[in-house]
């Protein structure tokens, strides 16, 4: 079974070039032994003009920059990372001390111009628990103890994340 080691980008995953110079790093370096590389992007990036339109385009772009590469699997979270906690609605509200609605059934259609986070964040300023939106800390106690199937469902993107995960391990993929 492969090993995953996570390889932070400080927050932007590499463009162009130094997107493929990092993939063929990882997938050459003898001391990583890396089976595979799955890069994860947001496609929000808070760049204007924007990089990407959508996830798709996220995907063929990087795919592109990397080349040929059967070891390279491209994923983008459509439009954010957040968009994948948004079906944890109720523990979000719960956590920020709310009671706004849901920002609607399918959380990957919110856009540049609204991002999850931003939403997320909105939600925590008009909270009781006076509490700032942190996405690290509460994005994992959003997630803590969660089926992932739930996201799964909600976020065609997430789901083909996971697959990916999953085959690469032997696994059967989410159906």
């Amino acid at each position: 079974m492969p090993k995953l080691l996570p390889v932070p980008c400080d927050g932007l995953l590499p463009t162009g070039a130094k997107l493929k110079r990092e993939v063929n790093r990882l997938i050459g370096d003898p001391a990583l032994r890396a089976d595979a590389v799955i890069a994860l992007t947001d496609v929000y990036t808070g760049r204007s003009p924007p990089i990407f339109q959508d996830a798709a385009d996220a995907k063929r772009k990087m795919r592109q920059w990397v080349g040929r590469n059967d070891r390279f699997f491209p994923h983008a979270a459509q439009f954010e990372f957040e968009a994948w906690l948004l079906p944890y609605w109720d523990d979000i509200t719960k956590l920020a001390g709310s009671n706004r609605t849901a920002p609607g059934a399918s959380p990957e259609r919110v856009n540049h111009e609204t991002p999850p986070s931003k939403i997320i964040r909105d939600v925590f300023r008009a909270g009781t628990r006076g509490k700032t939106y942190d996405k690290v800390s509460h994005g994992h106690r959003i997630l803590e103890g969660k089926n992932l199937l739930i996201a799964a469902e909600a976020c065609p993107q997430f789901k083909a994340f996971l697959n990916t995960i999953l085959t690469l391990c032997g696994a059967e993929a989410i159906p």
